[in-house]
């Protein structure tokens, strides 16, 4: 009897210890680089208290995942000390943001800003002109989904960085499956999210936060005409400079979305359909 009390009294020794050193934390995780690693500690009952605060260094490097004042622009910074301060009475309240997202000064693409969510041409103009890429649907002809929305990524362009022409471009092969499709049935969406550049991201929206803008265009897919090549060549070859150098044999040629709708979610309270010559006039600058 003494024998098996001793093995109990070793099994249970050596479950304490592969134990020790663990302590339950948020699910919520981030890549960081090896210059961002912070060590995990055990932390008491009283550290717990704390530990918002601890989190908060001297150069406010983590942030709760409520939006600062540099990014909500109210005109008044907070400090590290008051970022880490619980709203209400008790720390529960901030504990589910212990470990959060990393908020920083909002980045946008090419240094422009998005438009007032109010200017919704100008908003879609915006978000097609600095998405580098978008997801394409299509009507399928592969045999097991014939007749089925089929999805896939292209790199797009309407013009240079300097210069938006609202015209979506494409630089495509015939080997590809959505060509093959459009052959059947040349109408197609391309859908865009904002959730591509930094805005999403810096501001902590989720890709279907309605804040987060999403573009569907929807229209006519037909090859681009000789007189326009030297356009899309440009267009194309200025933003992603790599196709120039795709092999000639996949016989790639430009195609390009003559739009029947333009679809925008930029806001709470719906969605808007912006008249295409409203869409054409408007800049994203």
């Amino acid at each position: 009897m003494r024998g098996h009390g001793d093995l109990l009294a070793a099994l249970l020794a050596c479950a304490l210890c592969l134990c020790r050193g663990y302590t339950l934390r948020s699910s919520v995780s981030w890549v960081v680089s090896d210059n961002d690693v912070v060590e995990d500690a055990d932390l008491s009952e009283e550290e717990e208290q704390v530990a918002p605060a601890l989190l908060v260094d001297s150069a406010g490097l983590w942030k709760q995942a409520y939006p600062s004042a540099s990014v909500l622009g109210d005109g008044a910074e907070r400090s590290p000390a008051e970022l880490a301060k619980p709203e209400g009475d008790t720390v529960a309240q901030l504990s589910s943001r212990l470990f959060s997202y990393r908020l920083e000064k909002v980045k946008t693409s090419g240094g422009a800003s998005p438009p007032p969510h109010q200017e919704t041409a100008r908003t879609a103009r915006y978000i097609a002109h600095y998405s580098d890429w978008g997801h394409l649907s299509t009507i399928s002809t592969i045999d097991k989904i014939k007749g089925l929305p089929f999805g896939n990524i292209f790199s797009v362009s309407d013009g240079p960085s300097d210069n938006s022409t609202g015209v979506i471009y494409f630089y495509v092969t015939p080997m590809d499956n959505t060509v093959s499709d459009l052959k059947s049935n040349p109408y197609a969406s391309l859908t865009f999210s904002e959730a591509e550049g930094e805005f999403c991201r810096q501001m902590v929206y989720d890709p279907e936060d309605p804040r987060c803008a999403r573009l569907t265009l929807t229209g006519k897919m037909v090859e681009v005409a000789p007189e326009e090549l030297a356009l899309a060549k440009e267009a194309m070859f200025s933003r992603h400079p790599v196709m120039a150098k795709w092999p000639v044999g996949h016989k790639w040629f430009f195609m390009k979305l003559e739009l029947v709708q333009v679809w925008l979610q930029d806001w709470f309270g719906g969605t808007s359909l912006v008249p295409i010559e409203d869409y054409f006039k408007a800049t994203p600058f």
